[in-house]
């Protein structure tokens, strides 16, 4: 997933750029400096946006801690929105015009907008943002970062979505590299697959080049892995070669590695026969669950 996650970034360095651009010349037009929330949140601080959300994300939302706040300006492509927990964050500086709401309390404050399972997506996707950022870690593990994003949420005054958050909180993992990759994660779970471990480093293979081996998600105990191809694995053959490097010496001492791709996920009925066949794996190498055919709610 190197290069994916490398494409990635760099749309969602372009996005920043972009937002960053926008948010400016709002803060100009309205002769303040702004603060930004929800989706601007995101798009200012690299973080990919829910696949499914009920906000207008060409508008550039803005968060103040009350009503008689909030920014309103003729012409300025603004949404006002209003977070009472403000006054607890450390707003993020973005420059002396823009900042951004906390990635912590942007996840919060979406969660009325977005469906449970983009809930979860949004959280490993905070939780890795935070991870790789020196600043903003303040020398915290993934986990731990995981860890505290549940305390953070747990202790949130009564809001709507706040339920939400918690429940999510039991789903939200360290080390997920993509928001693809949680979306898989959550369907094998709906069918009664154990959680894997995701972004899993095989210990003692690396690659020629020395790197260590990954694997998106993981069955150490089984040898069983899934790994997720987007577009990039078929037309970057770099990243082909890659792939096919680690699968071929992972299937070599013993694993076994299964493929999703987006015709895996795009239907219920595919990710079922997915799901099978991951199941079917872990089974043959003693695993014991038992595998729902039809995908349950994760709530």
């Amino acid at each position: 997933m190197a290069n994916a996650a490398a494409s990635m970034t760099d749309d969602l360095v372009q996005r920043r750029r972009d937002t960053i651009r926008r948010c400016t010349e709002a803060a100009t037009a309205a002769g303040r400096r702004l603060m930004f929330g929800m989706t601007t949140s995101l798009m200012l601080q690299s973080v990919p946006l829910p696949a499914t959300c009920d906000l207008d994300t060409s508008l550039l939302h803005t968060v103040s801690s009350t009503k008689r706040r909030r920014t309103r300006r003729r012409g300025i492509p603004t949404q006002p929105h209003v977070w009472r927990a403000l006054a607890d964050t450390e707003p993020v500086r973005i420059n002396r015009h823009v900042y951004a709401l906390d990635l912590m309390h942007t996840w919060a404050q979406l969660a009325p907008h977005v469906p449970f399972e983009e809930l979860i997506a949004l959280g490993d996707a905070i939780v890795t943002a935070i991870a790789r950022r020196s600043p903003s870690s303040h020398g915290r593990t993934a986990t731990q970062i995981r860890d505290g994003l549940a305390a953070f949420a747990a202790g949130l005054p009564a809001f709507r979505g706040k339920r939400a958050c918690v429940a999510a909180c039991g789903h939200i993992m360290a080390g997920v590299d993509s928001p693809m990759e949680t979306r898989n994660r959550l369907a094998l779970i709906r069918h009664g697959i154990p959680c894997p471990v995701p972004g899993y480093t095989v210990p003692g293979m690396t690659f020629a080049s020395g790197a260590p081996m990954t694997l998106d998600m993981a069955w150490p105990e089984q040898l069983v892995a899934v790994e997720y191809d987007g577009d990039q694995h078929r037309t970057d053959k770099n990243q082909w070669r890659r792939d096919t490097e680690k699968r071929d010496r992972l299937l070599g001492h013993g694993w076994i590695i299964r493929v999703a791709t987006g015709a895996t996920m795009a239907n219920a009925d595919a990710r079922a026969e997915h799901a099978f066949g991951v199941a079917r794996s872990l089974m043959l190498r003693g695993a014991e669950f038992t595998f729902h055919p039809v995908e349950r709610p994760l709530r």
